[in-house]
């Protein structure tokens, strides 16, 4: 039998097709993530009609596909709160249904030792010290996925499993919709406002926009069940975590010896193939070897392995503005929201609404870990709250662009700004911490 063999340079013709319209929408989001869920939750309330498209079969992305149940971080690193919104009100409801557990305001950004090691064992604890408790959370994937599909079926949006983005329709410098890949068919939706929140970007790379790639090396988190005292831990590179669940542990063999042989090109389906066999293999390793004697995991058992490779970059859009280390600690009068970095306390960057808008498309915005930023600035706005607020941002503005009949590259700033606030959201990082101001 021959062997498979790379023929990228051969071609074949396909015929014409004429793909049938499965539906007309206002806003289309391309990708189920936290910003996309952000992103089609913000629209729809705002009396969009609203589509959501995701490839898998359920909600969050990473948050749970991926294992990655941890919000890092909520506040930038000073003592301020800098992420509400949509975020805030996802761990609120989380919380009333004993889903989250992050430090009561009465210990956020205290110094002692004993409340942060406290919170350390729940991952909430990174970088270098000295430290301080942080506002950041811990949270249960599976009720996030309950509490998304709520959120979705409270505001009526229109969600697509199991569906593909494959083809833009190009029109000028409008995108008109998609072309669609299900189970058994392919077919166009066509929308007024396209928000690709895919992580990898891949509405924009499909259309043409320009983008910067980044190899990264994945892995897979895994929980593990019947945990007893003594097991918690991150003095290593192996991290052994507590989560909101009791006798319950996240395990993160991250780096060192855990860590895969090499870097990978997340939109590339051969090298994801070879990380998802290698990162398997690499938990049932770390079991049988580092963990199988360890205190406190004599009787525990792998109860869940990631279904997600915990890819934190791929493609980044090089936008109307692309956010350096040079923006750090500014403020921006199109600042649609902050973030903080969860490994740094004195490190926050504000948002420029412009790093959320192609070149080429007036009418496609971009959320998530995919939007205009550098490499170095990505580490901060790849993380979990961070989707959420540039992904609340974008379907406020596709919802306000709707209603007035303009682009999104057209539409008034100034408004977006005030309704992101009526909504909740927080803009702009305290003015005695900026380092000085920007006007895009």
């Amino acid at each position: 039998m021959n062997s498979a063999r790379d023929t990228s340079e051969e071609f074949i013709r396909v015929p014409e097709q004429r793909v049938p319209v499965w539906m007309r929408t206002q806003v289309l989001v391309v990708g189920g993530g936290t910003a996309g869920l952000a992103a089609a939750v913000s629209a729809a309330r705002l009396g969009a009609d609203v589509t959501l498209l995701e490839r898998t079969g359920h909600l969050g992305g990473l948050a749970t596909g991926g294992l990655i149940i941890l919000l890092l971080t909520l506040d930038d690193g000073e003592g301020h709160q800098v992420v509400r919104g949509i975020c805030q009100e996802v761990v609120e409801r989380l919380a009333a249904r004993h889903a989250a557990i992050f430090p009561p305001p009465s210990e956020r950004y205290r110094p002692e030792p004993e409340l942060v090691d406290r919170w350390a064992e729940y991952g909430l604890r990174w970088g270098k010290g000295p430290h301080h408790v942080r506002y950041s959370v811990a949270f249960d994937p599976e009720e996030l996925i309950f509490l998304a599909n709520d959120l979705l079926e409270e505001c009526k949006v229109h969600l697509l499993f199991h569906t593909q983005a494959i083809e833009p329709i190009r029109e000028g410098s409008r995108l008109r919709g998609m072309i669609v890949q299900g189970r058994s068919r392919r077919g166009a939706i066509l929308a007024d406002v396209v928000v690709d929140t895919s992580g990898d970007g891949d509405v924009f790379a499909l259309a043409g926009s320009p983008f910067e790639l980044q190899a990264v090396v994945p892995w897979l988190w895994f929980r593990l069940g019947n945990v007893d005292e003594g097991a918690f831990g991150d003095s290593d590179a192996l991290k052994i975590f507590r989560t909101a669940r009791p006798r319950e542990a996240l395990v993160v063999p991250w780096g060192g010896p855990f860590g895969l042989s090499r870097a990978i090109d997340a939109t590339d389906v051969r090298d994801l193939t070879w990380a998802e066999v290698a990162s398997r293999k690499k938990v049932h390793e770390v079991m049988e070897i580092r963990l199988k004697d360890r205190q406190g995991l004599e009787r525990a058992y792998i109860s869940h392995v990631a279904t997600q490779l915990g890819i934190t970059e791929s493609r980044r859009l090089i936008g109307r503005r692309v956010l350096t280390p040079q923006d750090v600690n500014r403020h921006f009068s199109d600042s649609i929201g902050c973030t903080g970095n969860w490994t740094k306390y004195h490190e926050f960057y504000e948002i420029p609404y412009s790093c959320l808008l192609p070149v080429q498309f007036e009418n496609l915005l971009v959320a998530g870990r995919c939007i205009s930023v550098n490499h170095v600035v990505h580490h901060s706005t790849k993380e979990i709250p961070a989707c959420m607020v540039t992904g609340e941002a974008a379907g406020t503005a596709a919802a306000l662009s709707v209603q007035q009949g303009v682009a999104p590259a057209a539409l008034d700033v100034a408004a977006l700004r005030r309704q992101l606030t009526q909504q909740g959201a927080c803009l702009e990082v305290p003015t005695e911490q900026a380092e000085g101001a920007s006007s895009v």
